[in-house]
């Protein structure tokens, strides 16, 4: 039986750096790891060959391209580093990067989607952030924010916190969420059964 296909999201910020952490993490979860990555995070973080050769996949940067693979079906997708400007498109429809219009598809979709933030205090603060969160939250989607989640830093303080980013909870929300889809599948599948 072959690994379940958890979608990684990678954004433009500091923690992208480090994003081997949340990979191995996965894989000894029995995760297979698919990354997909925003042109910033490609631009100013990544190392794509290093990271397909972690994954054992190719990075996707845009749209499947004639002759590239499909991506497989995924059971869960982890959004991290998430960037206020990638949680504030999401949260208003826009799709204008392939990690936006996938995140918009797979959110329509309900599969389990952990959000794992990074942005400092300033940034918080703006109404329009709590707005984005609380709209991402109703949608179904897990934002691990706040004192469960990510705590924000203050400005400028980014580099102090990157051993301390906790990509574990994002982990641990869709494990959680993996059960609930099985269950689910289990459910639907004894009840068409009949």
């Amino acid at each position: 039986m072959s690994a379940p296909v958890l979608y990684l999201m990678i954004c433009g910020a500091g923690p992208a750096d480090h994003v081997e952490r949340v990979v191995k993490l996965a894989q000894e979860d029995g995760w297979d790891v698919w990354c997909i990555a925003t042109p910033s995070a490609v631009e100013y973080f990544l190392g794509l060959d290093a990271l397909a050769e972690l994954t054992g996949h190719p990075v996707r940067t845009g749209q499947q391209r004639a002759g590239q693979p499909a991506l497989p079906k995924a059971v869960a997708v982890v959004v991290a580093p998430a960037t206020y400007n990638t949680i504030n498109k999401w949260a208003a429809g826009i799709a204008d990067t392939y990690v936006l219009t996938q995140l918009a598809e797979l959110t329509g979709l309900g599969l389990p989607i952990a959000v794992l933030p990074f942005v400092n205090t300033a940034l918080a603060n703006n109404r329009v952030f709590h707005r984005s969160v609380a709209e991402l939250r109703e949608s179904g989607v897990t934002v691990l924010f706040g004192e469960d989640g990510f705590v924000p830093h203050p400005p400028r303080t980014g580099g102090q916190v990157m051993d301390s980013y906790p990509w574990h909870l994002a982990l641990e929300a869709i494990t959680a969420g993996r059960g609930t889809v099985e269950h689910d599948r289990v459910a639907e599948r004894d009840f068409r059964r009949g």
